[in-house]
Formats: C-alpha cells, structure tokens, sequence
C-alpha cells in the first residue's frame, strides 16, 4: 500500500463513509472511492463489505487498521514537526524546564544572557520530564532542563550543575549550631510536607528514613518543590527538596543538608540529532553558571 492508500483508509476507517473521510481529508468524494479501489486492487482483496451504499469493514481491515494507526501518529509527529521548523525563519530558541528550575533558576539566568542577545526571540515553558522528552524529538523544542536523566536513546542529558537535598523549615526553627550540622531521619519531628509517590527525589528520602526505621507520614503532598517551599514559608511544616529550590528562597527558609546525602544534578536536555545555536549555548552556559553560584553561595 502506498502512503495515500493508507492514509485514505484510516479516514475511512475513524469516520466510517466515504463522505466523512472526504471531508476529512478535503477532498472530493470520487477521489477518496478511487483511492480505495486502487488500493484494494493492489492488496488483491476488497477491505469492505458494501452494503446499500454504507461500508462495513471486513475482519482484514480492523488488523491493517491497528498498524496503520502507529503509522497515522508516526505522521502527525512530522507534520507537527514539519511545521516548527517552518515557524523558525526568524532565530528563535526554545526553551523547556520543569517548574522548579524554571521558577529558582531561570530568572537570573535569563536576566544575564539578554545582557549578550538583547534582541533574539526566546519561548520559555514549564513542561514534566516525560513531555520533555516529546517536545525534544519532535523539535517543538531546542534545549530543556530537568533534575532527571531520561535515558532515552535519542536525548542528550548533560549534568551543568550539582548538590544535595535539602531540608528547609521557616526561619527561627533551628539554632545556629543546629543549623551548622545535617539534619538525619531521626530528627523529623511535626509536620513534614511530601512529594507525589512518583517523584524519584521523593523516593530517595523516604528510602532514606526507612533505613534508618523511621517512617515518615505526610498529612501534605505536593506535586512541585516550588509548592512545598511556599508552605514552609507559610509555617506548614518542613519539606525536603532540591538545592536549587532551597537556594532560591534562602531569606525565607533555614536550611540543612539532609544525610545520608542524595546528589542532585542538573541537566541540559538535548536532541541527539539537532546541535544548539550559539545563542542556545551560551543560554544554557548561563543557566549553568547561574545554578552552580546558586549552590555555592548557599
């Protein structure tokens, strides 16, 4: 079957008339009957019963129906991609992050790089890693930035910057000698704000408390450490999250590394196939910098 057999069928098959599929596809009914009778003749067997001018298809049909369905989203994926590159005539970088980094990171970020590239077009958006990963390899987006590897085979994760889980409380909970030292598993004491159970970060803490036989128990759950520290902020307990997120809100919170430590890196996202613009790299050189003296500082 040729590509316009295939997608004549599919129309045909998701609206069930030869009328519907034209429309569909724009384009005129006798057009779409001779598409389907060309691609009958090759295949050497009809795909529908045709009965007082209704089609019904036949058992062969709903099994070329399920493979012509990978390759029908197969073909949105290229027009939607055909159509970025399209929009890109004028330089423009697009950029992804997850919440997070977006809200502790990529202000000053961002307030540094227009210093260099006063006039080039930048779209920003908050996505989750996984949607991350789509708008990469379908070139709805340059570079991205996530406190996960994906690991997939066609992204590119570069770690730019890296520290440790935090524990942050409102200010005035801790001594300055507390302060000073970790705050282990044992010490949580009232209420603690937690993460979604699908959160890997979040898992590494609860893993953490229950190796040392405490369970901790979160009457709060949160979907973004953003969220979490703001409660904090507001007296709802204490949370433990991101160092960039502890960083970002260090006149409002205390802060305390949490042991045993868990590393928490930065990456820049990339499509293994489209190399970054030098405007793209050098943003991503200032979202670096900026995410490392966030740490250092701290």
């Amino acid at each position: 079957m040729r590509l316009r057999h295939i997608e004549v069928f599919h129309a045909i098959m998701q609206v069930g008339t030869i009328s519907g599929a034209a429309q569909v596809l724009h384009i005129s009914q006798p057009a779409v009957t001779k598409v389907l009778q060309h691609a009958e003749l090759q295949l050497g067997m009809p795909l529908f019963e045709r009965v007082r001018g209704k089609l019904y298809p036949k058992p062969e049909a709903h099994r070329l129906f399920v493979e012509t369905e990978k390759l029908h989203r197969d073909l949105q994926g290229i027009r939607r991609l055909a159509a970025s590159l399209k929009g890109r005539a004028v330089e423009t970088i697009r950029l992804v992050a997850t919440p997070t980094i977006a809200i502790s990171v990529l202000p000053a970020a961002m307030s540094a790089w227009r210093r260099t590239f006063p006039s080039t077009r930048c779209e920003l958006a908050t996505f989750h890693t996984s949607e991350i990963v789509n708008a990469l390899r379908l070139g709805e987006a340059d570079l991205a930035l996530s406190l996960q590897d994906p690991r997939h085979p066609g992204i590119v994760a570069e770690p730019i910057a890296q520290g440790l889980m935090t524990v942050i409380a409102k200010r005035g909970s801790w001594s300055a000698a507390e302060r000073a030292r970790p705050f282990t598993p044992a010490q949580l004491t009232g209420e603690l704000i937690g993460h979604a159970d699908n959160d890997p970060l979040g898992e590494l803490v609860v893993n953490a408390c229950e190796e040392e036989g405490v369970t901790p128990v979160f009457h709060t759950v949160v979907q973004t450490y953003q969220i979490a520290r703001s409660l904090v902020e507001a007296g709802a307990g204490m949370a433990v999250v991101d160092p960039f997120t502890a960083a970002s809100g260090a006149d409002k919170v205390e802060r305390r590394v949490w042991t045993p430590e868990i590393p928490v890196q930065l990456f820049l996202l990339t499509a293994s196939h489209s190399p970054l613009s030098h405007g793209a790299r050098e943003l991503a050189n200032s979202i670096g910098a900026v995410a490392r003296a966030c740490i250092e500082t701290s």
